[in-house]
């Protein structure tokens, strides 16, 4: 990484104000020790967890917490929708969902087992995820979506509405694509709908090597972190509630 790449990062927002909570936290500390404190740890924690060492470590942990396969033969292909875009022709699949729709184009492709996609509205107005992930898998893999489940609101959601589908055909065991990341939490909640799931991560990305630069904070990793630190607590709140890993 350029040196004039790393002072920019540093010196446009967010991560100016970040470091400008932590100057005013330190300059504060003698009058008032507290809220000096208290503003130092908010700008400190903000520039950790935009580095990419923070965000590749808490997405580690995830992945490592993704679940062995099921013993029994799947019977079918489950796609977990995420986010969508707005294109020139309509709503589009966001770049997390598309990459999850070529990975379960390909394992149809090697399988034969058919398709079920599941996602809901993400807001008022917008088209349910699933129905614009099943018109990008027939337009841009050509593969046809058997399922199409548009009601979920959240990945609980998901795997209740699907597992009701999928058990309605006499299929009790599915292959779970979605990212690495996200496959602990998904995989407890389509076993706790009934489900047998085999975890098919379409990208695992291992601890974070530790250089230099993974040291560095940028401001589009902020992204990333939220995104794990989200996952976590879904996986805590799944083990207060009904115990779920």
């Amino acid at each position: 990484m350029r040196l004039a790449s790393i002072l920019t990062a540093q010196l446009l927002p967010p991560l100016i104000l970040a470091w400008a909570a932590l100057a005013g936290g330190l300059l504060a500390w003698r009058r008032a020790r507290f809220a000096g404190a208290l503003a130092a740890a908010g700008g400190l924690g903000i520039l950790v967890l935009a580095t990419p060492f923070a965000a590749g470590s808490l997405r580690a942990g995830l992945e490592e917490r993704i679940p062995e396969a099921a013993t029994t033969p799947p019977g079918a292909i489950v796609i977990l929708g995420g986010d969508t875009v707005r294109g020139l022709a309509g709503t589009e699949p966001g770049p997390l969902t598309l990459e999850r729709l070529r990975a379960g184009a390909a394992l149809h492709r090697r399988s034969g087992l058919p398709v079920l996609v599941t996602g809901g509205t993400l807001g008022p107005g917008q088209p349910p995820v699933a129905r614009v992930m099943a018109a990008s898998l027939a337009a841009d893999f050509g593969v046809t979506a058997r399922w199409i489940e548009a009601e979920a609101a959240d990945t609980r959601g998901n795997a209740m509405l699907s597992a009701a589908m999928l058990r309605a055909e006499g299929i009790g065991t599915v292959h779970l694509v979605s990212h690495g990341w996200h496959l602990a939490r998904a995989t407890a909640a389509f076993r706790r709908a009934g489900l047998a799931v085999h975890p098919a991560p379409l990208r695992l990305y291992g601890p974070p090597r530790g250089g230099w630069a993974d040291a560095v904070p940028r401001p589009a990793v902020l992204g990333a972190s939220w995104l794990m630190l989200r996952e976590w607590a879904g996986l805590i709140v799944y083990r207060l509630r009904d115990g779920a890993a």
